[in-house]
């Protein structure tokens, strides 16, 4: 089963260059869109031989999350259950008999740090959450986590340090899920795998020049390891800052 995850930083723009060409050259059992900037009724965005499910945040164009899958769930829920935290549409789970699908848009703390404490709240509780559902059967959880994790992810790292997506305080909250028992499945196979990137800023032509940063991903339990087959970031396909990312489970 192929999965996609992709921050299309406003679904409107994207459709527009080309997004249902792309989803099905790509050919994916899964995609996870992150930052979906839209509301019910705003885009006829169905796609043959795929079920949608969409969360919207509360705030007109910001934020949202939707997931396009060829297997109808189980079970779906929208959130993590925590009020405060589910007014901004981040949090979609479907339930499938051996598996959770979460696809998520992590808070981004901010140029200045100002949603730095929330983002702490939020990680924490999101955490908790996974392991939750953990605790019932396996998860992939997968989107714009809004963090480098290691220097090697991202282009200039001494530069970045204590900017928003590199700070301590968030990569310590990415370990601290990986110490839960989940795997960050790109470095699971590429380990020492430098200039590959999943983010661009629009300034300072970052894209041309490869200045990025790693901060999509998929994640799974770690008993789910013996199925990894394959991960790998499309830096080949444009129309967001982001580019897809994918996981392949045997």
């Amino acid at each position: 089963m192929k999965f996609i995850s992709w921050n299309v930083n406003g679904l409107r723009a994207v459709f527009g260059k080309g997004f249902p060409e792309i989803i099905q050259e790509l050919d994916a059992d899964f995609v996870c869109l992150q930052e979906t900037k839209m509301q019910a009724g705003q885009l006829e965005a169905d796609l043959p031989s795929y079920h949608t499910y969409w969360n919207y945040a509360e705030k007109k164009g910001y934020s949202g999350t939707a997931i396009y899958t060829r297997h109808e769930p189980l079970s779906v829920s929208y959130g993590i259950g925590i009020d405060h935290h589910d007014t901004e549409g981040r949090v979609i789970t479907l339930e499938y008999t051996d598996f959770y699908l979460v696809t998520v848009y992590v808070p981004n703390s901010q140029d200045d740090l100002r949603r730095l404490g929330y983002r702490m709240t939020w990680e924490d509780d999101f955490r908790v959450y996974l392991v939750e559902l953990d605790k019932k059967k396996p998860v992939i959880v997968c989107g714009d986590l809004n963090v480098a994790h290691q220097e090697i992810d991202l282009k200039n790292p001494k530069s970045n340090r204590r900017n928003a997506g590199f700070t301590d305080e968030e990569r310590g909250k990415f370990q601290e899920l990986l110490d839960a028992g989940f795997i960050d499945t790109f470095r699971y196979f590429h380990p020492d795998q430098r200039d590959i990137y999943s983010w661009w800023s629009y300034r300072f032509r970052a894209r041309e020049r490869n200045s990025g940063w790693r901060i999509d991903y998929f994640v799974t339990s770690q008993r789910l390891a013996p199925q990894l087959a394959s991960a790998k970031i499309h830096t080949e396909i444009f129309g967001s800052d982001h580019c897809p990312v994918e996981l392949v489970l045997k």
